[in-house]
């Protein structure tokens, strides 16, 4: 029972903290502590009984381990991201995606081109920076509530796309190496469940926006808006696209090296699987060094500013994966884990609900999949789970309860990139991120149930 209440206090410790704006590098461990504390833990290893856990193994354990399955990820996304930017690439396809939805559906807009960048390879924390500007521009012409603009961002970014059948985001990757699948898995079912999601979630919001302006919001001008709108010359939108389809296209060809006969003397005899993203990354961000040829004066400070986001980004979910680590440790957390197995019916509905408590408690899709998959994978398998449906079902859950308040792509999009309070704009991005995904990850389920 302490354990448990040890647990629950820790998970909100760590909310009230991290929206206080602490940094997670300091909220996690102070957290796990708690939870150590709490669970009777030894917190040194020469304090520890042979052959049980302590608090400073067990968290740097998880740190360690998610930043080696996942660094070259993240640095050549955050680096391909800040070529993109640098060159103009992502602001021209943003500004393309705007001149054909045009101003009057400017909330559409704003999602189509966070959504765009997202699937074809661009970090979710560098499409926020990419498209803030843009957005900024057009919920001013259009007049409409700033504080909607963090909702219309994560929408397009860690919803619809972020889960889906083929997004090369590492919240699609992670499941591979567990169950054996592929970025594809079970693609029909994703198709119509991404679908949903973005209609739905696109009305919501526009409803939310609508309603904001009926009760007399508006669009609040600050210091330093007049700043997004000075662009360089910038490429031509369809070229820009250029790397972002490459992306998409070696990733999709070493997913499946066999299926294109003609090419199988220049492709790897098996599927490369989640390192397929490294090359496909690799090969986006020569491309996007070629299409910003004429920015290359400002391409040094592009990869250094993206090795810098790699660490930042990678290190935030490092803290949660090893508070989720320690977590894992409690009584309280074995408890709830034995109980989750052992929920009776479908084994897509137990993985489903024990993802969606695990992200949760870490505050992260990704962390709460590298937790709960080595330990959940194996017993669904044996029940008869199909892997490709297990698959899906670990990516969309993940991606609903980890949008709570002290998930570090809120707190970054909130606060650090549109300058914003969690009071004003986390209840339309939770409704978006949280709801929506939910009701998508029950769709999933049903569909795959009448398969």
């Amino acid at each position: 029972m302490f354990s448990a209440v040890g647990l629950v206090a820790a998970l909100a410790l760590l909310i009230l903290l991290t929206v206080r704006g602490v940094h997670i590098l300091l909220a996690a461990p102070a957290c796990a502590a708690v939870v150590a504390a709490t669970s009777g833990l030894a917190f040194l290893p020469p304090l520890a009984v042979t052959g049980e856990g302590d608090f400073a193994t067990s968290y740097m354990a998880g740190f360690t381990s998610f930043f080696a399955d996942w660094f070259w990820m993240f640095l050549l996304g955050a680096i391909f991201g800040e070529v993109m930017a640098a060159s103009g690439a992502a602001a021209s396809v943003a500004r393309g995606v705007v001149a054909r939805i045009g101003l009057r559906h400017a909330v559409l807009a704003v999602v189509a081109a966070a959504a765009l960048l997202t699937y074809g390879g661009v970090s979710v924390f560098i499409v926020g920076f990419a498209v803030y500007p843009l957005a900024v521009h057009l919920f001013r012409e259009a007049d409409l509530p700033r504080r909607f603009i963090p909702a219309a961002l994560a929408f397009g970014s860690v919803t619809f796309t972020m889960t889906s059948a083929g997004s090369p985001e590492i919240q699609n990757l992670i499941p591979m190496q567990y169950l054996g699948t592929d970025a594809y898995a079970a693609w029909p079912v994703s198709l119509l469940v991404a679908g949903l999601m973005a209609g739905l979630g696109y009305l919501l919001l526009d409803q939310m926006v609508r309603r904001a302006q009926t009760r007399g919001e508006r669009f609040e001008a600050r210091k330093g808006d007049s700043a997004h709108d000075d662009h360089p010359h910038l490429p031509p939108p369809l070229l820009c696209l250029v790397p972002l389809l490459a992306v998409l296209g070696v990733f999709l060809l070493l997913q499946y090296p066999q299926g294109v006969p003609g090419l199988a003397w220049a492709l790897p005899q098996q599927s490369l699987g989640k390192w397929a993203l490294v090359v496909a990354l690799g090969a986006g961000c020569l491309l996007a060094l070629g299409v910003g040829y004429r920015a290359r004066a400002a391409m040094p400070g592009a990869f250094t500013r993206g090795a810098g986001g790699a660490v930042v980004a990678i290190t935030n979910t490092c803290a949660v994966v090893g508070f989720g680590s320690v977590a894992a440790l409690s009584p309280a957390f074995q408890m709830a884990l034995a109980a989750l197995q052992g929920l009776p019916g479908d084994p897509l509905i137990g993985a489903a609900v024990a993802v969606t408590v695990i992200a949760a408690l870490t505050g992260s899709a990704s962390g709460g999949q590298t937790i709960a998959l080595p330990l959940l994978a194996p017993g669904y398998l044996e029940a008869g789970a199909d892997p490709a449906q297990l698959h899906r079902t670990v990516a969309i859950a993940s991606g609903a309860l980890d949008s709570l308040p002290h998930n570090g792509y809120v707190v970054t999009t909130i606060r650090a990139i549109c300058g914003e309070t969690h009071k004003a704009a986390y209840p339309a991005l939770g409704v978006l991120t949280v709801l929506v995904p939910l009701l998508g990850l029950a769709l999933a389920i049903g569909l795959f149930v009448l398969i």
